[in-house]
Order: C-alpha cells, then structure tokens, then sequence
C-alpha cells in the first residue's frame, strides 16, 4: 500500500504550501489529477488550462490540483489509487491500462488510426470511440475522453528501406503479444524488455531497433545509437482521462458536462503542442546525423494488410467479446471514414 501513503504525504504538502488560503476558498469539489509527463510537456500545459476555465465556469466549485512527474506515484499505483478512491483522477496512456481494462489493447493494433489528424478525431469522438470509453465502467473507471499523445515511428541499426528489410531483425516491444505480432508480421522479431534498459540494448545490439514517438526518440536518446528512421506513424499512443465513479458521481449533471465539453475543448489544443514538439524532436535527430525517410503509401498500406490480421487475433485472444464487439465496430467506422 506504499501507493496510498505516498498520495497521503502529497496531498499533506499541498495543503502545507496553500496554507489558510485554501481552506478559506476551498471548492465544494476537489479532484486531485496525477500523471507521468513533466510540467513543461504538452499533457501537463493543458492540464492546467483545463484546471483554471473548469473553475471559472463553475463559479469556482470544481477545483483540480494537477500532480505532474510522478509525484502521486507510478501510472499503476494511480490507477489503482483512482479505482479505490484514494486518488480523484488521473491522465494515463494507453500502455498503462491493458491489466485494468483488456479492451484498451486495441490502440496496441498498428496502424489503427489514419494518419489524417481529422479522420482520426472523427474515429475518437465517433460511436467507436464512445464504445471504447465505456469499456471502462465495469473496471471501477470513469473515462470521460482520449487525447492523442503522439504517434510511433521504426528506429533501426539497420535499413528500412523496404518492407523486406525489417525480416530478420529485431525490435524491442513492450510486453504485448499484439506487439509481437506486428513484428512477426514482416518476418521481424519482437522482445519485449524494460524501457530503462532499451538504450544500453540497442548500444550492445541486443536489439536491432525500437519503436517510440519522435519526441520520445529524441528525450532518451536513442538516436544516438541508431542509425535509420523511418518516419512510420504506425502506432497511436492515446491518453485517457479517468475519474473515479464516486466522486465523478457526486458532480451535478451540469458540472459533469463543463469538465467533459472543456476537455474536448482544451483538446486540439495539446494536439498541436505535441505535434511541435515531434517537429523540433525530428530537427534534433537529423542534425545528429540519422538517416530519416518517409514510409510511402504503399509501403504503408502493405504493412497494414500484412499486419491487421495477426494482431486483431492477438487483440480478441485477450480482450474476448468484449474485444470482438470493439473491433467489429471499429472496422464499420474505420470504413465509413477512410474511403
């Protein structure tokens, strides 16, 4: 229960720092919201902006305190914090959530979302994303919205030149079958190790590649110890903004709606920010001297009708009917807006 004790202390200072200021303003609704990035990251910036015009079209009500860096505890021990109650809410990613909630898997699915920025918004707030949401409540989750947080690209020691370079070669994945699936797709070899440990493997060669968002690739340095990238945007990493049912119960039906609508708002808004900082990120990694290329449409294409078989399979192997129903929704929608 370290979890517990280390919100404890958190919530403890806050109150030492705010002093007799809060307590003389306090909200009649306090929602503490913990997450991973740093404060000078795009999640953290809007986070913030949603925390100041929540409380003013309120009327000062609603008041969310945003812990940022870890400072609640590891994106586990917040989830299981915001399930129990201990924790008002949390931003995870996706990649976080898969023991909580199966059906999340999905967004592990390469090449799920259209690299249209619209289109891919479209499949977000359409009945496929709504679905996907509410997959959440039989999991003690109150998931109000998806932000999208980046896209990944292929990094590699050796050429990506073609879809027929990446057999035999092997990238390090997270510890996903749909993962490693993907790989296996394209004749390549997925093994799934600790992040911490990624650079030293693919300094060492243990692995000949990875796949991360730009501005992920740029932060740790990976790009320094690898010398292709291909410019990929295969897989989507998505945030969900996660509530516990309690408390998000007690909220009048009014309030409920300005935190949800000021989300969808605030949106766009981290979007674009992130999508800078995968700019700079790139400008970064190309002056150190790494061959960047485009993956064509083509090539695109082919990788995904080689791909979405085996790892849709992997996803409803994991993710039982729930996962069926999810994906077969998906592909209606999918259809409709990709034309």
């Amino acid at each position: 229960m370290k979890f517990l004790g280390r919100i404890v202390i958190c919530a403890l200072a806050l109150c030492m720092v705010a002093g007799g200021a809060a307590v003389a303003g306090a909200a009649k609704y306090e929602a503490r919201i913990g997450h991973l990035e740093s404060p000078l990251q795009p999640r953290h910036q809007g986070l913030e902006k949603i925390a100041k015009l929540v409380n003013e079209r309120t009327g000062g009500e609603v008041e969310f305190k945003i812990f940022p860096s870890s400072q609640l505890g590891n994106q586990r021990e917040m989830n299981e914090a915001v399930q129990m109650g201990s924790l008002e809410g949390t931003v995870s990613p996706a990649a976080f959530l898969g023991g909580f909630n199966p059906a999340v898997s999905i967004m592990d699915i390469p090449f799920l979302l259209p690299v249209d920025r619209k289109q891919a918004q479209e499949l977000r707030q359409g009945p496929f994303g709504k679905a996907l949401l509410k997959t959440f409540d039989a999991k003690g989750f109150k998931a109000i919205a998806t932000w999208p947080n980046g896209r990944k690209n292929f990094t590699s020691n050796k050429p990506l030149a073609t879809i027929a370079d990446y057999k035999g070669q092997s990238f390090r994945v997270m510890d996903s079958k749909i993962l490693i699936e993907q790989f296996a797709a394209i004749g390549a070899s997925a093994i799934a190790l600790p992040f911490g440990e990624l650079y030293t493997a693919l300094q060492n060669g243990v692995v000949d590649g990875e796949e991360n968002p730009l501005d992920t690739i740029q932060r740790m340095k990976f790009y320094e110890v690898q010398k292709y990238l291909v410019l990929s945007e295969h897989g989507a990493m998505e945030d969900y903004i996660l509530f516990n049912p309690a408390w998000w119960d007690s909220l009048p039906e009014k309030y409920q709606k300005i935190i949800v609508d000021t989300f969808m708002e605030v949106m766009p808004s981290v979007e674009v920010n992130k999508e800078q900082a995968q700019k700079d990120a790139l400008e970064v990694i190309r002056k150190a001297g790494v061959k960047v290329s485009p993956l064509s449409d083509s090539d695109r294409a082919e990788m995904r009708k080689l791909m979405y078989p085996k790892t849709a399979a992997a996803y409803v192997e994991r993710a039982g009917d729930t996962g069926k129903e999810l994906l077969k929704l998906y592909e209606e929608e999918y259809a409709k807006i990709v034309k």
